[in-house]
């Protein structure tokens, strides 16, 4: 079974987006009966009124809280965010027990921080959120791993033809969010929005011939290790540069503050921004988080 989950970047609870979603006891039913499923975050969005889909992510498993009694995590992968907010009422609403046909909103159903999904409707929210095409794709997009064509985003802009052949409605879907390739286009696409194209340790912003930026997205803490594709577990930074961070040559304070390892055997400040300073996004909804930055410091970061 597929869930909504409410969440707000303000909440009282000890969220990390991706990473963990904390609860109340009235939830863990439900919750749990998402173990090993996917889930939709939905909640409020700044400057914007009404409520948003955000992103989607994979249940692990629940753990209680052990510092705090009758709440538990639900522990997260396989975060992506969505192209955009996808509003809850767009195209008459994608939750039948919450939009009624006759577009009545059921307001005891919409303050229920866990709710339900049909497959269908997960459908319909994720292909409604990820069907954004790539502004600046780049010259090696239209190649899958093996050679061959790669999932296309059509698939997310059409209802899936398999169901009209009986076969479970969101399996392309699945098949399609789950592909590693495609999922690190989305990611980069998110990143180079977020940072403009420019790389945030130099300050510089490359445009090749054909129009396509040249910054790259790196990840803070890398799929392998345990990170997912969050734009806060992202920064944008030229080739050289990221080759250095990957490699714990450079990195992050939380105040944004470069760092440089004394195991450089050169010294790089004529590379990076004077100040020291990395140019991050103004919006702290894209800003990278902490927790990313400080695994990065302890873990890859050689001091």
């Amino acid at each position: 079974m597929k869930a909504v989950f409410y969440h707000k970047p303000d909440s009282r609870y000890d969220d990390v987006q991706g990473e963990r979603y904390h609860f109340p006891h009235i939830y863990l039913s439900r919750v749990k009966r998402v173990i090993g499923d996917w889930m939709v975050y939905y909640g409020p969005e700044q400057g914007m009124p009404g409520r948003f889909y955000t992103g989607i992510a994979k249940v692990s498993h629940v753990t209680p809280d052990p510092a705090r009694e009758r709440h538990y995590y639900a522990l997260l992968e396989n975060y992506l965010d969505f192209d955009r907010p996808v509003e809850y009422k767009e195209g008459g609403g994608f939750e039948k027990r919450l939009v009624q046909p006759d577009g009545v909103i059921n307001n005891g159903y919409k303050v229920q921080a866990v709710r339900s999904l049909e497959e269908s409707e997960f459908a319909a929210i994720v292909r409604a959120g990820l069907s954004e095409p790539d502004e600046w794709p780049d010259r090696y997009d239209n190649m899958d791993e093996d050679g061959s064509e790669p999932y296309s985003d059509d698939i997310f802009q059409e209802p899936p033809q398999s169901a009209l052949a009986g076969e479970p409605y969101d399996r392309p879907i699945l098949e399609q969010i789950t592909r590693r390739k495609w999922r690190d286009r989305k990611f980069r696409k998110h990143v180079r929005i977020a940072y403009d194209r420019t790389c945030a340790f130099t300050g510089l912003r490359l445009i090749n011939g054909r129009g396509r930026p040249e910054v790259e997205a790196a990840h803070i803490r890398p799929v392998e290790k345990g990170g997912n594709d969050w734009v806060r577990n992202g920064i944008a930074l030229s080739g050289t540069v990221h080759w250095m961070f990957d490699r714990g040559l450079l990195s992050l304070a939380d105040d944004f503050t470069i760092l440089r390892s004394r195991q450089l055997n050169h010294d790089v400040s004529h590379l990076l921004n004077k100040d020291l300073k990395a140019r991050v996004p103004s919006d702290p909804r894209l800003q990278p988080h902490p927790e990313y930055l400080g695994w990065h410091r302890t873990n890859i970061f050689k001091g």
